[in-house]
């Protein structure tokens, strides 16, 4: 039994079918943002560690090669914006002020609150970078004295509720250039955020790749800057 429960079979199977139930799910509920793949998937996953009593650290190593196939997935996303690279230059200079103005506020909002609550250093470290990918918020959170486990689990859930809730905020605010949504959610949500907008539209999805990627920089660069003059 134990075998079973540290087999990469196991678990690659278990994530991968827990992934297919969610997103059959999605689909009949015609991706509805509050049925997000990940959203449920992930409960059933924690439920059947807890059940096992495996760890995380066994689970992560089991599935350790979905981690080194998010690789090449994210770079197939330079894909379609390589295609519409016209596009995208002749927008330039509204990118670049969106760019900032969306960076700044990921950072200033979050650690802004906590600085309210009176929250250590450390916790800082951690959520400044909450709207990069993880890898990237990793590794800013353990440079400026934070936890880059705590940083990724909020990069998570960011990614999680940006893409829950873009959509419908999108259509409360009556934004319809798919253009301006798709760049928003990827700057927001990064990858999750990505992926929800490649479900709406080609067009989101391609400004929402192009958001998380430079965002992912914008937030490094910023993030040195500040731990310079601090």
């Amino acid at each position: 039994m134990n075998d079973l429960m540290s087999s990469q079979v196991f678990w690659l199977t278990a994530t991968l079918v827990a992934f297919a139930a969610a997103d059959f799910v999605s689909r009949r509920s015609r991706r509805h943002p509050f049925c997000h793949p990940v959203l449920l998937a992930t409960p059933v996953l924690i439920a059947i560690l807890l059940l096992t009593g495996t760890s995380y650290a066994t689970y992560l190593e089991a599935t350790q090669v979905l981690g080194f196939l998010l690789g090449p997935a994210v770079v197939g996303l330079a894909v379609p914006i390589w295609e519409r690279r016209a596009l995208i230059g002749r927008l330039a200079m509204p990118i670049a002020a969106a760019l900032a103005a969306g960076s700044l506020t990921a950072i200033v909002s979050a650690v802004g609150i906590m600085m309210l609550f009176g929250a250590p250093r450390s916790i800082l470290a951690s959520i400044a970078p909450r709207a990069s990918t993880t890898p990237v918020a990793m590794e800013m959170a353990s440079q400026l004295g934070g936890v880059a486990a705590l940083a990724a689990v909020i990069v998570l859930f960011a990614g999680v509720v940006g893409a829950m809730t873009a959509t419908p905020l999108f259509d409360a605010l009556k934004i319809r250039d798919y253009r301006a949504r798709g760049f928003a959610i990827g700057v927001s949500a990064h990858g999750f955020g990505a992926a929800r907008a490649f479900q709406v539209d080609s067009t989101a999805g391609t400004f929402a790749g192009l958001g998380m990627a430079l965002n992912a920089i914008a937030t490094a660069l910023l993030l040195s800057i500040a731990a310079i003059l601090v």
